[in-house]
């Protein structure tokens, strides 16, 4: 890879960890980009999954300081992804199949509109959460983790929405509980992928160092937003996210 791909290569992964660290997704944009500059494709995707162990971590520091995560609330869903994670991982195979993206970027667009119509989701924290909604939580972490594990694009955005939708938690708490859920979910993978022999460890470490900085920036001015500016900023960043992709498949 010359000099000036590697630059490339940086700003991208720097600009889409700052803004994704809020709104997730930044995969689809940052893995793409990668293929563009003929890294093969398992390889990106290991690799990406390598940078997002310190993205997430850079993104999770702020909001614990801050007080915005329930670590003991999470547990279970720390436990659910980490097995979730490993069996997406393993399923790397698939990574090439382009109608996987399109499934999820239609899902981000109907997650979007979902929260859209309920003016106080998100704003509002839910003083109880039903048993129903509960068990629907666990089972959409665990298929999301599987997703998550196999590629993540999208993983975080879809996993955030359901925080708010079914868990009962604000954006703040969603936006940073999804960070520390994704350094397991992330971690877990990128392992399975260094067990592989996927992941390009020069290239990893630099846009690790990239994307951690990034995202705890990024996450040290979220930490100062109101849940009305960030459920703006989350519902603007995805329906712009999954309408270019949904276009980059018809192309």
């Amino acid at each position: 890879m010359s000099t000036s791909d590697l630059i490339v290569l940086v700003i991208i992964f720097f600009a889409t960890s700052f803004i994704g660290v809020v709104t997730g997704s930044n995969s689809l944009i940052a893995v793409p980009a990668m293929f563009q500059l003929g890294i093969s494709a398992k390889t990106a995707v290991a690799t990406n999954m390598f940078a997002l162990v310190f993205m997430s971590v850079g993104g999770t520091i702020p909001f614990l300081r801050n007080g915005s995560i329930e670590v003991r609330r999470i547990l279970p869903l720390l436990g659910i992804t980490v097995f979730a994670s490993a069996a997406g991982a393993g399923l790397v195979g698939l990574i090439t199949d382009v109608s996987l993206k399109l499934i999820v970027s239609i899902a981000m667009i109907v997650v979007a509109f979902f929260i859209l119509l309920k003016p106080k989701m998100g704003i509002e924290k839910a003083e109880t959460v039903s048993r129903r909604s509960l068990f629907l939580t666990f089972i959409l972490t665990f298929l999301l983790g599987v997703y998550g594990g196999l590629f993540s694009g999208g993983y975080v955005t879809v996993l955030t929405t359901v925080l708010v939708a079914f868990f009962g938690m604000s954006f703040k708490e969603a936006v940073g509980s999804t960070k520390l859920i994704n350094v397991v979910s992330s971690l877990v993978a990128t392992l399975v992928f260094m067990w592989q022999g996927l992941v390009d460890y020069w290239l990893g470490v630099i846009l690790g160092v990239t994307m951690f900085a990034a995202a705890y920036i990024g996450a040290h001015y979220a930490v100062k937003l109101n849940d009305r500016w960030l459920k703006a900023i989350f519902l603007i960043t995805v329906f712009a996210l999954a309408i270019k992709t949904i276009f980059d498949f018809l192309r």
